[in-house]
């Protein structure tokens, strides 16, 4: 068998991982150590040593280079093990029957070679009780490394039975790409490398706490401008397992998402360590691949870098999550995942992978947010400040089974609820789609046509109550900030009212605005909010602000105002028209029943009672132009300002509040002929917001939504 170095580097690459080579180095030795331990029951603790040594790379001392030599206590290397390096794809270890070692593709070793120009492998093994050596050589440009180029020559009891591994030459642009302008001499100190390896072992030197004894990694390195530096990692620095958790997730159809019944077990390992004894450089939520990290997801439980590379509450925590999926998707630099779409079913036709990332996160998220999940960290306030800002109230929350984890926003939990609920309604659509084709196959005089029936009553009822109670909460907390908006600006509050030299004060358009748009009707604008008013009045047949009374249409085109009304009335009117014929109401609405409805606005300020006598005239205009199709008329005068004293006429305070109201009929005041009936307010702004806000307060109450 041969290596083909030159065609491993056209299909391998240089993995992400800037400690993948320190990684792979220990991660054989742990390997070749429990293969020694099988055959060898009487060696008891494994022993490894790195060693990295940085000399300058240049004159100038500015560029470093690095060597690395790793020595181990295994098993060495026999004929069994120089034939697994030589061959490309090894399945040497899959046959180990040994816990502690799993399935593996043996591409590791690649990284040496990717990472370093000059490698040189010195062994020592025992065969049938003898002591073998082997060793080989390799440098640039040699192509292959074959079973032959491991010289093999007898040893004796003195050689120290395990193998080193000496890689030297870091190859410039492999620097370049993992230095990103550091020192390599600081990110590959003894103190980092130390740090590092127990993050990454942590959950394999855990599990192999019989196998590997009272072990020791001791990392040094030498530095050509300072002292050696040693640390050693020992089965004494391991902490222990804080709480281990199994989820099962079910798989689904890869075509059509369909639950399968079948699953995939994960173990999720949470370790929390005391930052006062554990110096290490970050916390860790990993995915894993033969319990080693693989695919770092921190930044998914911890948003910032601030809580990212600082304990957390006093501790450090290391998650580590592992099965054997995982195990089977893990790709040859094991940096990455292969095959894993992000859902089902995905944009990938050939996919037949059957659990995606969003089912694992989706269980998994619950279970990682109750571990690491700071404790100033408020679920409650998110909740109250999703139903502030979005109007999803808690239950609809519940309704919808959304998770709420640390970190989340309230547009972020918004966005997954009404998505929830819009699938849930897709989905009841097309299952009461089904029923009514299974309906309409039915004999209606079976038992079965009933049973069927009411199989339909309730999806369909259950739709609707998802389907209104997410348009009736955006409705509410509309509403508020419509009622908001206007009291803002009735108290001269909004940013646009700060007036700056000599403006014009625009205090009653901008009121105007809120209830309605000015100078649009409802056959072409019919989003308004007319409601603050009466909510009788939102659903009026035709409204119309602040147009001219010729303008204003009825149904289907039609004029209000009929152009041949009786001459007689016409010339009893004729002065009246002319004088007023400029004159339009702030907002007119008309219903069909003969009704219609007069909004004047008055800017803060200006006192009303000057104006009570518009809206008589504005009724006797529209009741003598209508040909007799308006005969009641609710009038109402708006603002923040009356002289009680000039008011004149029956009117009536009410019981709360700071207006006024009248009924009178509506007679023409020269024949004293009767036009219809009036009815009249005064109110303040403050009033209609009082009205508006009890109203309100009454669907918050049905819908159990606090919005204070």
């Amino acid at each position: 068998m041969t290596l083909d170095i030159r065609g491993a580097f056209k299909s391998s690459k240089v993995s992400s991982n800037r400690y993948v080579v320190f990684e792979e180095l220990v991660s054989n030795a742990i390997d070749s150590f429990l293969i020694r331990k099988r055959d060898e029951p009487s060696v008891t603790d494994m022993e490894v040593i790195v060693e990295v040594a940085f000399q300058p790379d240049d004159m100038l001392e500015d560029q470093e280079q690095m060597s690395i030599a790793c020595r181990d206590n295994g098993c060495g290397m026999g004929d069994d093990q120089v034939m697994a390096f030589v061959t490309r794809d090894t399945s040497y270890k899959d046959d180990l029957s040994i816990d502690g070692i799993g399935q593996c593709k043996g591409s590791g070793r690649l990284q040496y070679f990717l990472h370093f120009s000059r490698i040189k492998v010195a062994s020592a093994n025992r065969e049938a009780g003898r002591v073998y050596k082997r060793q080989m050589t390799y440098a640039e440009p040699q192509k292959e490394i074959k079973f032959s180029d491991f010289v093999k020559s007898e040893g004796s009891n003195e050689d120290v039975i395990g193998t080193r591994f000496d890689l030297q030459v870091l190859r410039d642009l492999v620097r370049d790409r993992i230095a990103r302008g550091e020192a390599l001499s600081s990110l590959f100190s003894a103190q980092v490398l130390k740090k590092q390896m127990l993050m990454t072992f942590l959950q394999r030197l855990v599990s192999l706490d019989k196998q590997l004894g009272e072990f020791e990694i001791k990392f040094v390195t030498r530095h050509w401008k300072s002292n050696e530096q040693c640390e050693s990692l020992k089965r004494s620095d391991l902490p222990k397992v804080t709480r281990e958790r199994l989820v099962d997730i079910e798989e689904v159809d890869p075509r059509t998402g369909t639950r399968l019944g079948t699953s995939q077990q994960f173990k999720l390992s949470h370790y929390k360590l005391d930052a006062l004894l554990y110096d290490i450089p970050k916390n860790a939520i990993s995915f894993c691949a033969k319990s080693s990290p693989v695919r770092d997801i921190t930044p998914r439980y911890l948003r910032t870098r601030a809580e990212q590379n600082n304990s957390v509450g006093g501790f450090y925590h290391i998650v580590l999550i592992e099965g054997d999926f995982l195990d089977r998707h893990v790709n040859e630099q094991r940096d990455e995942f292969e095959n894993i779409p992000e859902d089902i079913p995905s944009c990938d036709l050939f996919s037949q992978e059957k659990l995606s990332y969003a089912a694992i996160y989706a269980a998994i998220d619950p279970l990682i947010d109750e571990m690491v999940s700071p404790a100033s960290w408020d679920k409650e306030r998110v909740i109250t400040k999703i139903a502030e800002e979005f109007g999803i109230s808690a239950t609809m929350i519940q309704d919808t089974s959304t998770r709420i984890l640390y970190g989340d926003t309230p547009q972020s939990v918004a966005e997954r609820v009404l998505a929830k609920y819009q699938e849930q309604i897709v989905d009841e659509t097309a299952q009461i789609f089904r029923l009514k084709e299974e309906i309409f196959e039915a004999k209606p005089d079976s038992d079965d046509f009933r049973e069927k029936i009411n199989e339909l009553a309730w999806k369909y009822t259950a739709s609707l109550k998802r389907f209104d109670m997410a348009n009736l909460s955006q409705l509410i907390v509309r509403r508020l900030a419509i009622v908001q908006v206007l009291e803002l600006a009735c108290n001269r509050k909004l940013a646009m009212q700060n007036l700056i030299g000599e403006e014009r004060r625009k205090d009653e358009r901008i009121i105007h605005s809120i209830f309605f748009p000015m100078r649009k009707d409802t056959s072409s604008h019919v989003d308004h909010d007319i409601w603050l008013l009466s909510e009788e009045y939102h659903y009026y047949d035709y409204i119309a602000s602040d147009l001219q009374l010729a303008n204003i249409k009825w149904k289907q085109e039609d004029k209000l105002f009929a152009s041949d009304v009786d001459e007689a009335f016409e010339s009893l009117l004729a002065k009246r028209a002319h004088d007023n014929g400029a004159k339009r109401p702030d907002i007119a609405l008309f219903h069909d029943e003969g009704s219609a409805i007069i909004v004047e606005f008055k800017a803060p300020g200006v006192s009303m009672d000057d104006h009570v006598g518009d809206l008589s005239e504005y009724a006797h205009l529209l009741a003598a132009k209508s040909n007799g199709r308006l005969r009641k008329f609710y009038c109402y005068l708006i603002g923040d300002t009356v002289n009680r004293l000039r008011l004149n006429g029956p009117w009536t305070s009410f019981p709360t509040g700071k207006g006024w109201f009248m009924t009178s009929p509506l007679n023409d005041p020269t024949t004293r002929q009767n036009l219809g009936e009036t009815y009249f307010e005064i109110l303040h702004y403050s009033d209609v917001i009082d009205r508006a806000k009890k109203r309100i307060g009454v669907y918050q109450e049905k819908l159990k939504l606090d919005l204070q």
